[in-house]
């Protein structure tokens, strides 16, 4: 599985870059690829490219507020939910997520 995403938290600090490692980390343990862009108080960090969106299987916005940029996922399968949501068991919610792809019949 591809996933391609964007974390914020409303500060743009603690959450958002602790849930962008979390996501990494669980998503090697589980074989997947990702890349994770990040946005907040500085602005956006590690840009998605339009490339890595369209190779993507799914969409990941943990985020906590308003994000930039959301229209670039159009036509893509998208999981919004809570920095903290995402951070408590994350290789648990990833592979709920390809569970659900999967019974959607896209993956």
């Amino acid at each position: 599985m591809k996933i391609v995403g964007i974390t914020a938290c409303p500060t743009g600090i603690a959450h958002t870059y602790i849930t962008k490692k979390k996501i990494l980390e669980a998503a090697k343990a589980c074989g997947y690829e990702c890349r994770i862009e990040t946005q907040g108080s500085i602005g956006a960090e590690d840009a998605l490219t339009p490339e890595e969106i369209k190779a993507a299987d799914v969409v990941l916005l943990a985020v906590d507020v308003k994000i930039s940029g959301e229209e670039r996922f159009k036509g893509k399968p998208i999981v919004k939910a809570r920095t903290e949501d995402v951070m408590r068991n994350t290789d648990k919610f990833l592979q709920q997520i390809e569970l659900k792809l999967r019974k959607a019949g896209k993956l």
